[in-house]
């Protein structure tokens, strides 16, 4: 298990220098362009930077380009190349995430409060995806925990659920026919939320997050399957009982409330046993847990993990 806590590794060590050419005008639909004159020091034009953060692998990031677009974004289209080429209609200014349910202080904040809510801290998480493939990625963010304790959770809340945007006239994915429950819902039990690795997140790759990778704010649980990390997100709720998540609501057997990373149980269409990484030509084992045991299995203990799914 490669992981570094905390790193001392500068994004200009990890990110090759030309890697940053030509994107200016890629990142101007990611709308980063107008922020400079609001958003903190880190923030500045198409910049987003962050201090080294804990937890980071020293794993090799995956190039620039293929994160940004090999991408699932159903609201931009099925295939992997429709977000990068569709979500550049997403509005992402004005934005703002509510914070509600059984808090004590429920809020809404501004997506430029959010910037300043917390110490910017760049991580490089491994990001498995359950269709079998993976990368690794320089996110930008901070703990999602700083958010939560923000407005003071209740006893009685047990979960977090997280509702990202739906746009009807941007988003080209969502019609009749998409085969999902829009808006697009994920969850997680509270005690996973808290965890340090979970992660907001606003950039990647010491960049403004672009529209196709879940601009203007995501989430990233790097123990889970990538599509517990939902993308744009506008609400925040903590509620009770075990939310309803899109996909579970979509085929609960094939897309489970916990996903965890496991190459032990198997998708029921194909093994999990092994990835492949973008960029290489050969596939690799799979790590339990995406390689973050350490970190994240003392919350499942007494779980039957092949029956949690």
């Amino acid at each position: 298990m490669l992981i570094q806590r905390p790193t001392d590794i500068p994004s200009s060590e990890i990110t090759p220098r030309e890697h940053y050419e030509g994107r200016r005008a890629f990142l101007r639909n990611a709308a980063g362009l107008a922020l400079a004159t609001t958003l903190p020091r880190a923030f500045a034009a198409d910049r987003l930077t962050g201090r080294p953060g804990p937890y980071s692998t020293t794993e090799t990031p995956t190039p620039f380009k293929n994160v940004t677009s090999y991408n699932n974004f159903y609201e931009f289209g099925t295939d992997k190349a429709d977000p990068a080429a569709n979500a550049h209609r997403l509005r992402t200014r004005p934005w703002s995430v509510v914070v509600d349910g059984l808090v004590q202080k429920p809020r809404t904040f501004a997506i430029e409060d959010l910037l300043r809510l917390a110490p910017l801290e760049e991580r490089i998480y491994r990001h498995r995806c359950v269709e079998g493939w993976s990368m690794v990625v320089p996110w930008t963010g901070f703990p999602l925990a700083a958010l939560l304790k923000q407005v003071e959770p209740l006893g009685s809340a047990r979960y977090v659920e997280f509702t990202t945007a739906l746009q009807r006239d941007t988003m080209t994915g969502v019609g009749w026919g998409s085969g999902l429950d829009w808006p697009y819902v994920e969850g997680l039990r509270l005690d996973e939320a808290m965890n340090p690795l979970a992660l907001l997140v606003f950039g990647l790759y010491g960049e403004v997050l672009p529209n196709q990778n879940g601009a203007p704010v995501r989430l990233i649980v790097p123990w889970k399957y990538g599509f517990k990390s939902g993308k744009s997100i506008v609400r925040i709720r903590l509620v009770e009982q075990q939310p309803q998540t899109t996909w579970v609501k979509a085929n609960s057997r094939e897309y489970g409330f916990y996903s965890n990373v496991n190459p032990e149980v198997d998708h029921p269409r194909w093994s999990q046993a092994k990835e492949r990484r973008l960029g290489e030509l050969f596939k690799r084992p799979t790590q339990m847990f995406n390689g973050y045991g350490d970190q994240v299995a003392m919350l499942y203990t007494g779980m039957d993990l092949r029956k949690y799914f």
